[in-house]
């Protein structure tokens, strides 16, 4: 399971356990940081017109998660629920703590890291493989999953536009085919199963130089393949970055890394028709480049509240 701000959230696990809804841990991943509209344990309320069922929706503590949090409740909110939200309650544990005891019911989640997080030997890697076995250690802990989204926000290889066209690139095997070549990831890339290790086993590619830069895909990492140091960089999916600088996501087919697909996590008690095909809706509708532009509004030099860039995309969907 590669090593992602969704895996580093479980990092302060114990410290978490002990102040839930108070937490405020940072997170290594390019999108740490407090949203512009909700301080840690920020709890605000928005009822839904009629007599819908009644849904709290937490959040972990960075801006991603946060938008998240507010598209789904956005998209419950006009469904009909009464929806308040507790966003920025912190690392894994204790928003799942949460969840499980009910002081909210409903959380967005990344598929592979929460199997990992319930399931330590797990090893799926494919969105269904993963969907599976994670349905199946929810259900010891009475939650459920709904539909996982075509959003991901996971380890992704970069490449610049001009890489990719001089090498004809679309995806991680077509690397075979540059020559030696150089690729940045933080130092414990250069020993994780699906790290270069993996890319040797997985896509018989020997013909890497690996450079550690220890920053999660930040500004070094981009400024190293941008400046042609390196000519192949391991960024989050989902990182404003990619965007900003038209970098070329080299496709995984043969799932190198296990699927990050975002997924809300619901208290079964809550289980209904009208509630999961909300926000089955909701994931249908949600792209990864989706997630690029809002993260982009909200982390980027705009700097736009976390729930205004969420009910402008529920609009744009005609889901909010």
């Amino acid at each position: 399971m590669s090593i992602t701000r969704r895996a580093l959230l479980g990092a302060a696990a114990l410290v978490a356990a002990t102040s839930l809804g108070l937490t405020a841990c940072s997170s290594s991943g390019s999108l740490a940081g407090s949203s512009s509209s909700a301080s840690a344990s920020a709890s605000t309320s928005s009822s839904g017109g009629g007599s819908g069922t009644a849904i709290t929706v937490g959040s972990a503590n960075f801006p991603e998660n946060v938008i998240l949090a507010y598209i789904y409740g956005g998209a419950l909110k006009k469904a009909g629920f009464s929806v308040s939200y507790k966003v920025n309650i912190g690392a894994r544990a204790a928003y799942i703590a949460s969840l499980e005891k009910g002081d909210i019911n409903l959380v967005p989640e990344y598929a592979g890291s929460i199997l990992s997080y319930l399931d330590k030997s797990a090893n799926e890697k494919s969105g269904d493989a993963v969907k599976s076995a994670l349905d199946t250690q929810l259900a010891k802990v009475n939650l459920k999953a709904a539909d996982l989204s075509q959003a991901a926000d996971s380890d992704s290889l970069n490449v610049t536009p001009k890489f990719a066209s001089a090498h004809h690139l679309s995806s991680i095997g077509d690397l075979k085919g540059v020559g030696h070549f150089t690729l940045a990831a933080n130092p414990e890339f250069a020993t994780r199963p699906d790290g270069i290790p993996g890319l040797k086993s997985v896509y018989g590619l020997t013909n890497i130089t690996f450079k550690a830069i220890n920053d999660g895909g930040g500004n070094s990492t981009l400024q190293a393949l941008l400046g042609n140091q390196v000519q192949v960089a391991d960024i989050y999916s989902t990182t404003p970055s990619i965007l900003a600088n038209k970098l070329v996501t080299l496709k995984d087919p043969k799932n190198l890394f296990a699927s990050q697909q975002v997924v809300p996590i619901y208290s079964a008690s809550k289980d209904s028709t009208k509630l999961t095909d909300t926000l089955n809706a909701v994931s249908q509708a949600l792209t990864t480049q989706d997630l690029l532009a809002l993260n982009t509004k909200v982390s980027g030099s705009a700097k736009e509240d976390p729930q205004q860039a969420a009910q402008e995309w529920l609009t744009s969907k005609g889901l909010g």
